[in-house]
């Protein structure tokens, strides 16, 4: 039975009262419209019209059905013209969270580039490290970094972040540089992470392509915001592990410079989260399809094109990651 057909052919029959005239409406025979009909009341096994030979009427079980699917039906042709509307040029609000090193190094500088493609959509974009409730704050979707461990969102994995160790001037002028990650841990500082959500503070973890080393260092400042952590490493508060794309710039400028570039940390996957009753909205699916599109452009972010300018290890830790990750553009329930 197509239960959609069945309640389209029963609201029109209440409405008109005749399977006749209903059948009209729907430009279908009135033999499809009673069988119709018929196959619904089996389904639902309740009796929902009356029929005689002059006239129809609705059974009370009818007319408690007759208002709940005329409700459905109203809201599906609603959604069907919202979305017909949308496809030819998305508008409306759209609430997005992303840490603020990724937004202002990576997304906010291209940011006119979709404001051109799409003019109607207005962004709310909530900066910070600290993971936010989509659903409890009415967010219609966030840019995350490594792996999705909430089963209630929906992710599409859209790049991934390299890491590479660095070190101010001032601060290797009064400690000199490590050679190997295990030096951090004697007679080097770092600047500590700690996730926004509190817990112990993240390791750095070191690979090249004969081993895996997780150094936890002595700090004398920890922080839980990235643009801060930056700060703090180009104060000379201790060595840093930044993701590539915060990196490049005071790299460039002699603000920091790279250390252990034989080694490397594992790419951290980058995925757009979403609740799964935002994802039929165009809206966020055009702001998904353009964040994809610039981080695939973006070598720094997207892809291990460049990055062995700022650290060689960071091609076999790129090579890794693509050998175990899914292929980009497919949807992923975390």
């Amino acid at each position: 039975m197509d239960q959609l057909a069945a309640m389209r052919a029963f609201v029109r029959v209440v409405e008109t009262g005749t399977f006749t005239r209903a059948a009209d409406l729907l430009d279908m025979p009135k033999p499809t419209i009673t069988k119709l009909i018929q196959q619904l009341e089996a389904h639902l096994r309740a009796k929902l019209l009356n029929r005689t030979t002059r006239r129809v009427t609705v059974t009370m079980d009818g007319a408690a059905y007759y208002e709940r699917a005329l409700r459905l039906l109203d809201e599906l042709s609603e959604l069907d013209a919202s979305l017909t509307l949308a496809q030819a040029r998305p508008s409306g609000r759209l609430r997005v969270d992303c840490s603020s090193a990724l937004a202002i190094s990576v997304i906010i500088p291209a940011l006119h580039e979709f404001q051109a493609r799409y003019p109607d959509i207005q962004l709310d974009l909530g900066l910070s490290d600290r993971p936010a409730d989509l659903i409890g704050e009415n967010l219609d979707c966030a840019v995350r970094a490594g792996e999705i461990t909430d089963q209630s969102l929906i992710a599409r994995r859209i790049g991934e972040m390299q890491l590479i160790t660095c070190a101010s001037p001032d601060y290797l002028a009064r400690f000199g540089a490590p050679r190997h990650p295990r030096d951090i841990e004697g007679g080097h500082q770092i600047v500590a992470y700690r996730p926004a959500l509190g817990g112990r503070v993240l390791s750095m973890i070191y690979q090249n392509p004969a081993e895996t080393i997780e150094i936890n260092g002595r700090y004398a400042i920890s922080l839980n915001d990235g643009t801060g952590y930056l700060a703090a490493g180009l104060a000379g508060h201790g060595i840093v592990q930044l993701p590539t794309f915060m990196a490049r710039k005071p790299i460039a400028d002699g603000r920091l410079v790279p250390l252990l570039l034989d080694w490397c940390a594992a790419p951290k996957p980058l995925h757009i989260v979403y609740p799964p009753n935002r994802h039929l909205s165009n809206k966020v699916r055009v702001f998904v399809d353009w964040l994809a599109e610039l981080f695939a452009k973006d070598d720094l972010v997207g892809n291990a094109k460049g990055v062995s300018m700022l650290c060689p290890a960071l091609k076999f830790a790129a090579q890794q990651a693509s050998a175990e990750a899914p292929e980009k553009g497919l949807i992923e329930t975390a």
